[in-house]
Order: C-alpha cells, then structure tokens, then sequence
C-alpha cells in the first residue's frame, strides 16, 4: 500500500504512530466503508528522537494532499514543542495549545474538538438513561488533555464536572451518575463507560467524529470564499513623486495575508519571497462550480511611442472598484521584459499612485518566467542543431543504436519515440521489430537547413544577434548556418504560456510546435526532435500565474508577456480564469491588451477568447490628449484635438463595435491637459458611440481618481452584450486576413507576396487552415505606414510574408518589415539605473 493515491474528492487523515514495527506500513482503516477511502494510517518505525518527530510532523503540514493529522504516539513524546509543531488545521485530535486556547475561549468554529471527546458525549446523549444530560454528575477518572477538555465540554452542557486521580475513592460516592475513565495502554487511548458500551462501538464512534470533523472542515474549505480585504491607505503627494518613490514608500502586505482576504487556501499558494508568490492552478478545480464574474478589456487607441498608460488605468481601475467601491477586483497584467525595461520604458509596473508594488521586484526577474521560456526556446534550438549534426556525419544504424541505445540487456522505446513511431503510421513498440526503411523514417528528421524557422531567443535588445552564424567551430564538422535570435518574449513559448488553460493543454501545445520543414516537405515538430517533454518540465512553474498588489492592497496577477505587434499581446488565459474564479459573480477581473485596438484588442477577441471560451462585458479604451492631437495633425489647439477624436479614437470604438461589446473611453489625464480639452474628448467619445466616457486623475490620486470610470464600467456591464467574432474560423487564410485588413485596418485590399502564396498553400495541405489570424504589423498606425497617423484610407495592405505558430494556435502573416528583436536607442534607460552596494536600493527605475 506504500504511496497508495487516494481519492481527490475526499479529505484524508493521517495517523503518525510510533506502534513497534519495522517496516514502515500504510494502511487503510476498515470500520467503515467511507472512511476506507479517507483515512490513511501510518505506523512508521519506532522514532529514534524527537527530532525526526518533528521532521516528520513538518512534512505532513505542508503535505497538501494531508487534511487532518492524529498524534498516535507515546505520551513522553507527545512534548509541548511537537504538539506545537503540528498545525492547529491540521490537529484533528484537537490537543495543541492553539486548538485547545479555541476551544476554553468558545471558538468552536476554527479549532478542532477531540474526537474522543465528542464521541463521549455523543455516546452519552444516545443511551436512553442519560439523553438529557442537564444536570447530571460525571466523575472524570485520570489525567490529561482529555479530561480537560471533556470537563469543559460537560459544563457548558450544564453537566457537574468533577474530577479524580486513580488513589481517589471519591468515585464511590453516590451521587455520581456517570463514570468516565481515562487511560493510556500501548500508546492506544481507549475511553471506557460505566454503562458497558463496547469497546468496539466507541472506537468506530471515535473515528466517526474525526473523520465528520475533518470533512465538514474540508467541504468548507473547498467553498468560495468571500473576500475580506483590507485596503491600504495613500497619501497621495503635490507634485507627483517618482515611481519607485511612490513604490517604496508604501509598505505591502505580505502574500499570505493578501492570499488569505481573496479567499485562496495556504496550499494554493507558493511564496517567492514576501511581495510575490505563484497560485495553483488546483485553484480552478476546487472552484469550478463557482460563477466567473465580469469580463474587462482595457485597450487603447494608437499610441505614441511611449504609449497612452493602459497598463497605469487598469491598476487605477481595479484599485477604485476594490479600495473604494468594495467590489471584487482582480488586475491582470503582463510580466515585463528585459528589453524594454533597460532600453525604452525603464519599467512597466504602471506609474504614480496607480502602480503595482513593489516595482522594483516586478520590473526585474519577477518569479523568472521568462528565464524559463529562454532556456526552453533555448534546448529546442540546441535540439536542432544537435540533430542535423548527427544525422549528417551518422548511418542509420549507429543513429538508432544511440537514440534507442541498450540499457542492462534491454532496448525499448521511450514514450515519445513511441509517439513519433505512431505519427509515421509504425504501430510497433520492440525495436527489434522494425524494417530498414521503418529504422530510416524512424531516425532521420532529415531537417531543411533553409526552411528551419526556429531561432534562440534572449531577453535583451541586442540588434547584433538579429542575423548569425552557427557552427563555425571545427567540432561542428562543416554544419554552418545563418540563423538569428529574437527577444525572449516573442518566443512561441510564450505564446503557448499565454494561451495554456492546463499544464496538459501546455505540453500538448509544447508538442506540436513546428520548428522546421524536412526535405520532403514534411513539418518537423518539438515532438519529433524529442524534447517536448523536457519543454514541459522547465516550464512546470513558469505556468502558474504569480500573485502581486497595488498600492492600495488590491491583487494582481502578472502572467505572460506576449508582444501585440509580433504576438497575440495579451496575459495568460489562466491568470484570467483564475481570477474571475475568486473575483465571484459580482466582482471584476480588468485584463490589458497591448498596444492599440486594432492590434491587442483584435487578437484578444479572435484568438484568446477563441482559446478561453471567455467572453468580454466591457472595453474599456484608454486615450490621451497628446496622442489624439497627433493624430489630428499637430501638437497645439482643440481642432487637432476633435480631428484626432472623429478619426482614430472614432475608428478604435468601432472596431470593439464590431465583436458587440460596449465601449467605455478613459481619458488618462496628463497634467498639461486643459479642461477644454478634456471635455471635447469625452464629449466627441460619446457622439462617437461610446456608452461613457470619462477623464481618469489615478496617476496622482490613485484609485480614488479613478471613481468615476469605475462607476461607468460598472454602469456598462449591466446590460449584456452581444459578442461576436470578426470572422468564421473556417473561412480560408485569405479571406480571414482581408476581413481583418478590410474591416479592422481600414485597407481597401490585400497584397500577397509570392512567398506568402506558397506558405498559405503549404499551410492548407497541413490543414492548419482552419487557425485565426495573428497579425505582424506596426502598432504606431492602422496602417503598415507607421506615419500614417489618424484613420487612413485608400491603401493596400501588403503581406509580405506568412509564418505558423502551431503550437501557440495561430497563423502570422507578417505586414511589412517587422523585427523581432529590437535594438538600444543611443541612450538606453540603463545609464540611471543603479544599485546602492549599502543598501541594495536600486535608483533609475521610472
């Protein structure tokens, strides 16, 4: 029975006992049926000291899969710090000082009572003589916890409780009515009743009560819980400080407590550090019953290159609905890269009094996350260079001898060579079966040099890797190649991470992505070179969203970081599911897409909420002054503004018009903005089509300068939308990226280059026809033309180029020249970042 699984659906009780034995044994109980699926008893052998006690009760604490744990062991081992050692949760014997504490002050509702204890009293009210215990006289015969508790117990039910040590004769006298005796025998408690109740039938009681206790605790637990959060106070400052001022002068709570006011179990929750941690996705499991709450898109109209602060409204948002409106609200963002962090932004954490905290810890590393993509996207470059090197200077015997080699007289496929056996149609598994030609198909990928389509990534603007050459070492035997690098975030991985709605559904995802073409013209997968698992297993936690806060004590996810120019820009469907999960019916999850509508709001809809099944309330559309009156024509004056208005904010509201949903416009106000101006924007928003449109002071008042968006929010989602999706997933790859061209960009037409012919014809004989659309074009214009400002029109769209992303589920075409690797302006952010080597405090980070 060593290691036995026992049944999810039902709480499990371990016994730690210390009974002679000298194996170590599990077993299941047998009094009842249902306890034999839910309770485990654990006789280990004889513990040498109180040391491996403790190390062993400290294992059971955090064992997730242990709800209640029983202390069988000897009284002189039963010492104050190994009671105290076990948690009061988990202490379903109810004798560590906190549950007994609980149990003396009245707070039966947390602690546990002794199951012996209430199997006493149960046993009494059951028996004819003594079901109205008011009133009665119980003698208490022995020492210990027990009796205690037992008294306690008694004399709130309005019994005399008295007690007496084994030298005593006072149990004799005539007056008692019950005679409860206490003794310890073979380390096993037995409770004996003068009313000769069997043994037997108290031990099962016993149990019963244990086991009740512990289930009726864990279906609680396993309920949603309603949030009791505590928000933390601003003071918001005139002027404005920096960023990581604002940062470092507010104090966040510590993950525990914030996991524990949104209704998160300790054991969901994996804590890297004090200010962040990674939830479970068991999460979804426990709630799957529970109503997801609303759905909020916040997107933008075209920004400038510095962009309109999406990232900023939304903290401010979710800050105002939970720290102000007492609604549940959940923000879920982006984890940063590197690149922009050091060479343009200088972080991305939101800005002011509408930030996440600590910036600093989310700006840099954040739980490591992409670090794990780059060594995944990393192996499976290395995979392929590996693999065309041995194939090239190999036979096809001494290639199957090493992938299948012999091991202690043995030679069997590995699970995933089985797999690609299956794909070639060989429904063998003794290699010793196989023909030549199945050894040949078996072992040669035979991989195009010219039509591999993967590359290495790293998370660093470097314009000098976007182009190389690999294999120039004498050891590599005349394998040259150019190949390149892009950022770590414009990896497929993340695509994948960002789309995954399980850890299956990633490694699937992981499997089937398409790194190359063979000769033949056949696609070669992740699957086939045999690292897919290995992708899997570096990117097990990475798939956790990770748990941050506001300044104002509100969560946040931070999962995923997908560009919107080159990717589908959006954080995780997970991060989203778990947080409408915990949100409830009545709460909010407020999501960001990136870059503007056309490109991050576009792919949101067509590919994530294809992907997640969710469906938007709201959109929420962040514009500012500075970039409509670019997109007006000019920098000064209200007719720049209104022109900028009628034409890009007027086109990005009806595009989230086209998928049905409801427009709310936030005008992130900037302290250069006039209040003539302001008003024209909203005004202009609303003769636009907008339900609402308000301006949005968070950056210097934090969620309280967000009040009024929040209300209109919530205001828009009362009447339902009627979401649709732009286009039929089946419609032919053409015809979906000229509907998006046509009634998304504006184009009168598309142009296809013969190179993106040929792959949409290859990709049609793959059947990967049936995929939605992911765009590569410039974010700086509706248009390829990034000059183009406004709304243009009368222009035909080129398509240069078209690629798969198979695993990830989509098909780019690439508009344009588009680099996935970006480069360092002259003067990168890093000149003003610093570390004090005193304090460790880092400056620079806006």
């Amino acid at each position: 029975m060593e290691g036995a699984i026992l049944p999810l659906h039902l709480p499990k009780i371990l016994a730690l006992g210390g009974l002679c034995c000298s194996t170590k044994l599990l077993l299941y109980f047998t009094y009842l049926p249902l306890l034999r699926k839910s309770l485990l008893f654990h006789l280990p052998q004889r513990f040498p000291s109180l040391f491996s006690i403790v190390e062993e009760v400290l294992k059971l604490n955090e064992d997730s899969r242990v709800h209640g744990v029983y202390l069988h062991l000897p009284p002189a081992s039963l010492t104050s710090r190994v009671l105290n050692t076990l948690k009061a949760e988990k202490d379903v014997d109810g004798i560590s000082d906190v549950n007994i504490g609980r149990l003396v002050r009245g707070d039966l509702s947390k602690g546990f009572v002794p199951p012996i204890a209430s199997a006493v009293l149960d046993l009494l009210e059951k028996h004819g003589e003594f079901s109205n215990l008011e009133g009665k006289t119980v003698l208490l015969v022995g020492e210990g916890h027990l009796g205690l508790v037992l008294q306690y117990l008694m004399e709130r039910r309005g019994m005399i409780a008295l007690k007496s040590n084994w030298s005593s004769k006072s149990h004799l006298q005539k007056q008692v009515c019950v005679f409860v005796c206490m003794y310890v025998c073979s380390f096993t408690l037995h409770t004996i009743l003068t009313s000769c109740m069997l043994e037997g039938g108290c031990k099962k009681l016993v149990i019963h009560c244990m086991w009740s206790v512990c289930y009726s605790r864990w279906l609680q637990e396993q309920q949603y819980r309603p949030w009791r959060l505590r928000s933390l106070k601003l003071q918001p400052m005139t002027p404005v400080p920096s960023d990581i001022e604002i940062s470092r002068a507010q104090k966040p709570k510590s993950m525990n407590q914030l996991a524990e006011e949104i209704g998160l179990l300790p054991e969901e929750l994996e804590a890297y550090g004090r200010n962040k941690a990674k939830v479970q996705l068991s999460l979804l499991d426990r709630l799957h019953t529970q109503p997801d709450g609303k759905y909020v898109l916040v997107a933008g109209i075209t920004p400038t290159p510095l962009g309109e602060g999406k990232s900023t409204v939304t903290i401010g948002l979710v800050q105002a609905l939970s720290a102000h409106l007492k609604f549940n609200s959940f923000g879920c963002l982006r984890q940063p890269s590197q690149g922009p962090t050091f060479g343009v932004k200088g972080g991305a954490a939101g800005g002011g009094y509408a930030q996440v905290i600590p910036m600093e810890e989310f700006n840099l590393h954040l739980t490591g996350d992409i670090h794990a993509i780059t060594a995944a996207n990393n192996l499976v470059a290395a995979a392929i260079d590996a693999r065309m090197l041995h194939e090239a200077t190999q036979s096809d015997k001494a290639l199957f001898n090493r992938l299948v080699p012999t091991v202690n007289g043995v030679r069997r496929f590995s699970p995933i060579q089985i797999s690609r056996l299956r794909r070639l149609g060989i429904n063998k598994t003794d290699p010793a079966t196989l023909t030549p030609q199945e050894v040949t198909s078996f072992v040669r990928l035979d991989l195009d040099p010219s039509k591999i389509t993967w590359q290495r990534v790293v998370d660093t603007n470097d314009r000098f890797l976007r182009k190389i050459t690999v294999g120039q070492a004498s050891t590599e035997k005349g394998q040259i190649r150019e190949t390149g690098f892009d950022i770590a975030v414009a990896s497929e991985i993340m695509a994948i991470l960002a789309l995954a709605d399980s850890l299956l559904d990633m490694k699937n995802r992981l499997a089937r992505m398409v790194v190359g073409t063979s000769r033949s013209g056949q696609p070669v997968t992740a699957e086939d070179l045999g690292v897919s698992g290995a992708l899997a297993v570096l990117m097990k936690d990475a798939i956790k969203p990770t748990l941050m806060q506001t300044l104002e004590g509100t969560p946040v996810f931070v999962h995923a970081g997908p560009f919107a120019n080159i990717a589908h820009g959006n954080s995780s469907v997970l991060a989203d599911k778990l947080a409408l999960k915990l949100v409830g019916r009545d709460g909010f999850v407020v999501t960001e897409a990136g870059f503007g509508a056309d490109i991050g709001m576009e792919k949101f809809f067509n590919i994530k909420c294809r992907a997640s099944g969710l469906r938007p309330s709201v959109v929420v559309l962040v514009a500012t002054v500075r970039a409509l009156k670019m997109h007006g024509g000019g920098p000064n004056n209200l007719g720049l503004v209104a022109d900028g208005c009628y034409s890009n904010l007027r086109k990005q509201i009806q595009i989230a018009h086209l998928f049905g949903v409801p427009v709310v416009v936030a005008v992130n106000v900037f302290k250069t903005d006039t209040k003539a101006e302001i008003d024209l924007v909203c005004q202009i928003a609303k003769e636009c089509g907008a339900s609402d449109a308000v301006p949005c002071h968070h950056w210097a008042k934090g969620g309280q300068g967000c009040l009024d968006l929040a209300k209109a929010v919530n205001e828009a989602t009362i009447t339902p939308g009627n979401f649709q999706f732009l286009y039929n997933i089946e419609m032919p790859i053409v015809e979906k990226i000229r509907t998006i061209a046509q009634k998304v960009y504006g184009a009168d037409d598309i142009e296809l280059s013969p190179e993106a012919k040929a792959k949409i014809d290859y990709y049609n004989q793959q059947d990967y026809g049936s995929l939605p659309i992911c765009m590569a074009k410039t974010h700086l214009s509706l248009s390829h033309m990034p000059d183009k400002k406004g709304a243009p029109t009368g222009f035909i769209l080129p398509i240069r180029d078209v690629r798969a992303s198979i695993g990830a589920g989509f098909i780019y075409p690439l508009v344009g020249t588009m680099s996935t690797m970006p480069g360092l302006p002259t003067r990168p952010c890093f000149y003003d970042i610093d570390l004090d080597p005193i304090t460790e405090e880092i400056t620079g980070l806006f």
